[in-house]
């Protein structure tokens, strides 16, 4: 059941992120240019990932830390599957245009929108106070 709440759960932030990003392109890319908004969007991105993490870490059901940071991986496996895949099919980008989305000299910030995903549960877990010692069968 963690598992399927965890699948839930990201399904919900990658939607709460497409309509983040679909704002960002609209709203503030045509105000302040596409790499400050990029920059400004990392971080409006987190904070949606940790508010969405932060109403469901409990509901999710896992107690170990160690399940935390395995949901972490999990989602960030399945984002970065998700993005590949939306550049690839829907935009048409190229992998050098993907990768550049990584790299930090080419002003790609995706990098630590990625690391923050992979410790966001347990992060979320601590502020929670989520019972790490519990008896929970996780």
């Amino acid at each position: 059941m963690i598992w399927l709440r965890s699948l839930a759960v990201w399904f919900l932030i990658i939607v709460a992120e497409s309509v983040h990003g679909t704002l960002r392109e609209l709203l503030l890319t045509p105000r302040i240019g596409d790499a400050a908004a990029r920059r400004i969007a990392i971080f409006t991105g987190m904070a949606i990932i940790l508010g969405i993490t932060l109403l469901t870490i409990k509901w999710i059901g896992a107690v170990r830390p160690s399940r935390f940071l395995a949901i972490g991986i999990l989602w960030s496996a399945l984002t970065i599957s998700f993005e590949v895949a939306l550049g690839i099919l829907v935009f048409g980008y190229t992998s050098d245009r993907l990768l550049a989305e990584f790299d930090v000299r080419r002003g790609g910030l995706m990098g630590f929108g990625i690391l923050f995903m992979t410790f966001v549960p347990l992060i979320a877990a601590i502020i929670r106070r989520v019972d790490t010692e519990g008896p929970k069968g996780d």
